[in-house]
């Protein structure tokens, strides 16, 4: 086989065996610890503290978020955001929407250092920006996350998969995607721990002895569109296969487990 063939018996058998018994105990121990903070099933709780002095220079600035004239820091969790980018996006504000969703996502950090603002400042001066933002919503409503994804790829130096996925995960509270399932993030972080699954279903199944295909198709930065959808169905199965054991919401969404995988330290070869 070579090296795609080997990395599409992975996927298969990943997408069969799912969350092993270790993943399950550990977000069976994050659900008991974190129950009554999302009591709703959902992780819209999740608030990430920003400075908005620091984002002083971003213009337009979405009216919802805290004044970037206010003294010390300011919180937006994800149901704040969802509601900012669902208003935005009724107005056709696409860029409000990405504002909301980029403060979202870099908070605090790199903000001392002006890397947060900087980059978002430069994102926003790149023509066609409103066109791809646009663009990348209709694509949602039409057709699938990924294919709004791969309308992203390379389109807009500087805003890369972790943060378009936020867009699209923001933008899909809004709009249903026509096929598929709904967009959610996808970072280095979540990238990594499906990395560290695809290791070991590799290492047992002989596909991927040494880790290399793994390697290969979840690195920490530019996903394909393909492994963005490949991410989106595993994540849908498994969010399944925990809402059917008792130690995990059976209503609960399948970015509550997104949000788990990203907050717990867990590795399959834990």
């Amino acid at each position: 086989m070579n090296r795609q063939d080997r990395a599409d018996a992975v996927d298969r058998e990943m997408a069969t065996r799912l969350l092993p018994s270790a993943a399950l105990q550990a977000l069976s121990r994050w659900w008991s610890e974190n129950d009554m903070r999302f009591a709703d099933g959902t992780p819209g709780g999740h608030t990430v503290r920003y400075t908005p002095s620091r984002w002083a220079q971003i213009t337009p600035w979405p009216p919802s978020l805290a004044s970037t004239s206010h003294v010390g820091d300011a919180g937006i969790s994800r149901a704040q955001a969802a509601s900012i980018v669902a208003d935005a996006l009724r107005r056709e504000a696409f860029r409000e929407a990405l504002v909301a969703t980029y403060v979202w996502g870099k908070g605090k950090s790199g903000s001392p250092g002006g890397s947060g603002p900087a980059s978002l400042q430069k994102i926003l001066t790149v023509e066609g920006l409103d066109t791809a933002l646009a663009r990348a919503v209709t694509t949602l409503s039409e057709r699938s996350a990924e294919a709004a994804y791969a309308g992203f790829q390379g389109l807009v130096p500087g805003f890369g998969p972790s943060f378009y996925t936020k867009f699209l995960y923001f933008a899909g509270k809004t709009v249903v995607p026509a096929t598929g399932p709904q967009p959610l993030v996808l970072d280095r972080v979540l990238a990594r721990c499906l990395r560290s699954l695809a290791q070991a279903v590799g290492r047992e199944t002989g596909h991927d002895p040494d880790g290399s295909i793994a390697n290969w198709v979840w690195r920490d930065r530019n996903w394909s569109p393909h492994r963005y959808a490949i991410y989106l169905s595993f994540m849908q199965a498994a969010a399944r296969q925990l809402a059917a054991s008792s130690s995990w919401p059976s209503d609960a969404s399948p970015d509550l487990l997104e949000y788990a995988l990203f907050a717990t330290t867990w590795q399959a070869s834990d």
